[in-house]
C-alpha cells in the first residue's frame, strides 16, 4: 500500500510582482499552484495510492471567489479515492469565510479536538486537529489520541515543530514527544522546504508542492510513503513543481567582460541541469573584486539580458527575477585625477537640502510602482539609506567619465 503526504499548497497564490512583468510569458506565472496541485493528482493516480493526506493550507487564505473551492472539487472528483485534509494556520476555520460542500471523498479533521479517522480495508487509523484560528500558540499534538491498536497510525499536524527557521511558530512541538506518542508516520506541515525530523517513527515535513518566491529555490513536491505488513518501509520525494526557482551565483573576481560572460553561461548551465526540464526563475547574484564593478551597478538589465541569452543557447528555459550586485572595485593605482570630484560628490550628501531632494526623487519612483514591486525595491528611504549607496553611486560615475575619455 502506498499513500501521499502533501502540504502548504497554497492554492491561488499569486507569484508576487511577476504578473506585471513584460518580459516573463503570461503562461510561465500563471495559475502555477493550480498546475502543481494537478500534478500531484496525477502522481497520486500514477503510483495508485490508496489515500492522500494534505497537512495544512490548501489554501492561501481567505477565498477571492468560489472558483478556489471548485477547482478543488473537480480534483478530488478526478482522484476519486480518499483525501484527509487538515486546517493550518493560512486556512484556518476562522480565516476562511466562504465554503462548498466538500467533495464525498474528503474527510476535514476537526477544529475543536483531535478527531481519528478509520479505514479499516486497509487497517489505518488518521488522527489530526486542525487549526481553529490562524494563531495557535499551544502544541496540538499534546491533545492527540492514543494510538489505535493493532493498525498504522498516522498523526497529521501543522506545526513550526522545535525550528520555525524562517515561518512563524504555530503549534510548536517537541520531536521526541513525537515519537513517543506511538504512531507509525506523523505527516507535518508548515514548513516549506522539505525535512525529515525522526526516522522509524517518521516525521516528515514534505515541504510546499511549489516555489513561490526567491527563497524557495529547487525541487518542490510531496511524499509518497510505502507501507508492508502495516510498517513503512520507505519514504519517497516526488517533485510536481512545475515552475523552479534558482539561485544563480556568478563569480566576477577579476573579470573582464568576456570572462564575465563565460561565467554567467557555466553558471546557467548548472542551473539548467538541476531543473528536471522545468522551466527557472532565478535571482542572479554577482560577488567579488572587478574592473567592471561601476559598468554593473548601471546596467542590471544587461546582465539579465546574458542570463536569458546563455539560457537561450543551452536550449533550456531561464528568466531571472532579479539581479543583485556584490561585487566591489577592484584594487588598482589611482592617479589622484578624480580626487577633488570625487570629494565634492561625497561633500554633496551632507548638504540637506541635496539629500531632501534625491529621497524626494526616490519616494516619486517608489509610488509609481505596484505594491509587490515596492517591497521588493531596494531604494532608500532617509539620510543614512543614501549615504550608504553613495560607494556605489559614485563607482557608476567614475565608470561614466572613464568611458567618455576612452571615447
Amino acid at each position: 500500500m502506498k499513500f501521499l503526504h502533501a502540504a502548504d499548497i497554497h492554492l491561488d497564490s499569486p507569484l508576487a510582482g511577476l504578473h506585471a512583468r513584460a518580459d516573463l510569458p503570461a503562461e510561465l506565472v500563471r495559475d502555477v499552484t493550480r498546475r502543481a496541485f494537478s500534478a500531484m493528482v496525477d502522481l497520486a493516480l500514477a503510483e495508485d495510492v490508496a489515500f492522500v493526506v494534505i497537512a495544512g493550507d490548501l489554501y492561501d487564505g481567505d477565498w477571492k471567489d468560489f472558483s478556489s473551492g471548485l477547482f478543488f472539487a473537480a480534483e478530488m472528483q478526478r482522484l476519486g479515492r480518499p483525501c484527509f485534509l487538515l486546517r493550518g494556520n493560512h486556512d484556518a476555520r476562522s480565516v476562511i469565510t466562504r465554503s462548498l460542500r466538500l467533495p464525498p471523498n474528503v474527510q476535514e479533521f476537526s477544529s475543536r479536538t483531535c478527531q481519528t479517522f478509520t479505514l479499516g480495508e486497509l487497517g489505518v487509523a488518521l488522527h489530526g486537529h486542525s487549526f481553529p484560528h490562524r494563531a495557535v500558540p499551544e502544541d496540538l499534538s499534546a491533545g492527540y489520541r492514543d494510538p489505535a491498536a493493532g493498525l498504522l497510525n498516522i498523526g497529521v499536524l501543522h506545526t513550526s515543530a522545535e525550528d520555525p527557521g524562517e515561518h512563524e511558530t504555530y503549534a510548536p512541538c517537541q520531536v521526541g514527544s513525537l515519537r513517543l506518542k506511538g504512531y507509525d508516520y506523523w505527516a507535518l506541515g508548515h514548513i516549506h522546504a522539505r525535512r525529515v525530523l525522526w526516522e522509524r517513527p517518521w516525521v516528515v515535513f514534505p515541504g510546499n508542492l511549489q516555489g513561490r518566491h526567491p527563497k524557495e529555490t529547487g525541487a518542490k513536491g510531496c511524499s509518497i510513503v510505502t507501507v508492508e505488513d502495516r510498517q513503512v518501509v520507505a519514504v519517497e520525494h516526488r517533485s510536481v513543481d512545475v515552475l523552479r526557482w534558482a539561485a544563480l551565483e556568478v563569480d566576477a573576481e577579476g573579470a573582464d567582460a568576456a570572462t564575465l560572460t563565460q561565467r554567467i553561461g557555466d553558471a546557467v548551465a548548472a542551473a539548467l541541469a538541476t531543473a528536471g526540464d522545468r522551466p527557472l526563475l532565478a535571482r542572479a547574484t554577482f560577488r567579488g573584486a572587478t574592473p567592471l564593478h561601476g559598468r554593473l551597478l548601471g546596467d542590471a538589465a544587461q546582465l539579465a539580458a546574458e542570463c536569458r541569452n546563455a539560457a537561450i543557447e543551452a536550449g533550456g528555459r531561464l528568466w531571472v527575477e532579479s539581479v543583485k550586485l556584490r561585487t566591489r572595485p577592484a584594487a588598482e593605482a589611482d592617479d589622484g585625477t578624480l580626487l577633488p570630484l570625487r570629494a565634492a560628490f561625497a561633500a554633496g550628501l551632507d548638504d540637506p537640502t541635496l539629500a531632501a531632494a534625491l529621497l524626494g526623487e526616490f519616494d516619486v519612483l517608489r509610488r509609481k510602482l505596484p505594491a509587490p514591486a515596492q517591497d521588493g525595491l531596494d531604494l532608500p528611504q532617509d539620510a543614512a539609506a543614501l549615504r550608504a549607496l553613495a560607494e556605489d553611486a559614485w563607482q557608476v560615475a567614475a565608470a561614466a567619465i572613464a568611458e567618455a575619455e576612452r571615447a
